[in-house]
């Protein structure tokens, strides 16, 4: 398969097919997750979106392993006013659900007065992103790193605070990817970039939640880590989202440890 025809589904009718690039780290049997909630993403825009509202959050639940199988959706509208639709999907495989979303579309307006507090400072694109001819598919940052950033995923390897900046495969093979399903699908790393520790990643995330000011510019999309929390084999993790043109939305995902399984970048 060529890169201009590489992608994680191919689509049948209403039947997606996994690519071997949606083949999860943990398991040859499972698929990853940002392949999944691209998937969701992609199937609730296109039954449910519309250009003149934003989706402003989606949750993710992803409450049991989604095979490297044939993948169904059954989606509802739960509520469709005039500033806020909210819609669900159910992820199916052999007539069981495997994984469930919920979308929440608003309707943009003017700001209103008053200034609020904000952060500072905002996250970065690597400078190296800049070049046409150094475009790779994903960088991945750390505060521990020497040069902040780098394509080489094993370098990063630390206990440093973690960032990434992606242009993620389509989400369907030979269709582009639309702002909304590209910001779901790389913003899956959330959980990557706050449970990944000096000697790789030893929690799974159950569930992903983003909550989104405005769509993305540009084909990449950053994630960086804002906070770990973990007790007892129980983690979360909150991250921001940016692009070139500043941060737009946040990210948080729960996890659970799975360290009989853990990946470990290191050598890599």
């Amino acid at each position: 398969m060529s890169e201009t025809q590489s992608g994680y589904f191919t689509q049948d009718g209403d039947v997606y097919r996994p690519t071997r690039y949606a083949v999860s780290p943990w398991s040859e049997r499972m698929l990853h997750g940002p392949a999944v909630c691209g998937l969701m993403a992609r199937e609730l825009e296109l039954r449910h979106g519309s250009d003149d509202m934003v989706p402003a959050r989606i949750t993710i639940d992803l409450f049991s392993a989604v095979r490297f199988d044939d993948v169904r959706f059954t989606t509802t509208v739960v509520r469709d006013g005039n500033r806020i639709r909210v819609a669900d999907a159910l992820l199916m495989q052999d007539d069981v659900v495997a994984a469930r979303a919920a979308v929440q579309y608003l309707r943009p307006s003017g700001q209103p007065p008053g200034r609020v507090w904000t952060r500072d400072t905002h996250p970065q694109p690597p400078s190296g992103a800049d070049d046409a001819g150094a475009r790779h598919l994903v960088w991945f940052g750390s505060d521990d790193h020497p040069d902040g950033w780098s394509t080489r995923r094993s370098e990063h390897q630390n206990a440093g605070r973690k960032r990434l900046w992606a242009r993620q495969l389509p989400v369907i093979v030979g269709e582009e990817t639309s702002p909304f399903a590209r910001t779901v699908t790389v913003g899956e790393a959330t959980s990557l970039v706050t449970n990944w520790s000096d000697v790789g990643v030893g929690f799974i995330n159950s569930d992903l939640t983003l909550t989104l000011s405005r769509l993305p510019v540009g084909d990449e999309v950053g994630v960086e880590a804002e906070h770990h929390i973990s007790a007892d084999g129980i983690a979360v993790g909150t991250s921001v989202l940016f692009d070139r043109s500043g941060a737009f939305g946040t990210g948080t995902v729960t996890a659970v440890a799975n360290a009989r399984r853990q990946v470990d970048f290191g050598g890599r």
